[in-house]
């Protein structure tokens, strides 16, 4: 997997929240951030970033496009405008944040866009976000799975998509987990906090460390230093495969992220 197993995400988080968020996740040695053109805080990531004084090739930073900006002609000018934003020449992945609604742009279309992106060395990587197995294939048609670096999507111990997850392994595609604990109920689970006190470790530890042995990248996001340091210990921890059955037992299908009019099709 080419990109970072561990990240900071950045969703909800804007102007100075997201500016110490992100200053001190990198202070604490956090070196991916995953941030979004509709997050409107890409000003302030890029911000944190410059005053961190930690070089540019040190850091691993994700954009996302936004549906308004996934035609051809706007994928590219709406990339340099995050760049501006981040103040940095180029992104190290750039990922399709949501498939156009009602396939009012083809995933082909956007593709062919972020390759050329890529071409132009505005992205290192490009790759999809909120995709299912069919929105995959239509993607790896377009532009070969080799291009794809990553399908971010839901997932958590109540939503663990493996139809999704399968399917990306099976292609070569890496996972990114994102909504990891979920909104906080996962650490609220009696079996996950359960874990935790037998490996004296924190639910969100255990629930972090349950995805990164599944092989995923997560990207948990907080405004609390301590949580920043505590998630980041996460790596360290070695779950039982008895304990990972547990966890894989608290499936229920529970997505908490389907916008209407933006969803797709879930698989």
């Amino acid at each position: 997997m080419s990109i970072p197993a561990f990240g900071l995400g950045t969703f909800r988080l804007k102007d100075d929240v997201v500016k110490a968020s992100v200053a001190t996740a990198v202070e604490l040695g956090y070196r991916a951030i995953d941030t979004a053109q509709i997050y409107d805080n890409e000003a302030a990531v890029g911000d944190a970033l410059a005053e961190s004084g930690v070089a540019r090739e040190e850091l691993y930073i994700t954009t996302k496009i936004w549906i308004e900006n996934l035609a051809a002609d706007k994928v590219i000018d709406s990339l340099k405008e995050s760049l501006r934003k981040l103040k940095t020449d180029y992104v190290d992945l750039t990922l399709i944040h949501w498939p156009s609604p009602n396939q009012a742009v083809s995933v082909a279309e956007t593709m062919h866009a972020l390759v050329e992106a890529k071409k132009m060395g505005l992205t290192r990587e490009i790759g999809i976000s909120n995709f299912t197995v069919a929105l995959m294939q239509e993607a790896i048609d377009a532009v070969g799975a080799d291009q794809i670096a990553t399908n971010q999507i839901e997932l958590s111990p109540f939503l663990q998509n493996q139809t999704v997850v399968d399917f990306a392994r099976h292609n070569g595609i890496a996972v990114t987990s994102y909504m990891t604990l979920a909104y906080g109920d996962a650490l609220k689970d009696a079996t996950i906090i359960a874990i935790a006190a037998r490996h004296n470790a924190t639910p969100a530890q255990v629930v972090l460390a349950w995805a990164l042995q599944l092989g995923y990248a997560v990207i948990p996001s907080s405004t609390r230093r301590e949580n920043l340091q505590s998630n980041l210990l996460a790596q360290q921890l070695a779950l039982t495969d008895a304990d990972m059955q547990q966890i894989a037992a608290l499936e229920r299908n529970g997505r908490l992220v389907s916008p209407e009019g933006l969803a797709p099709d879930w698989d």
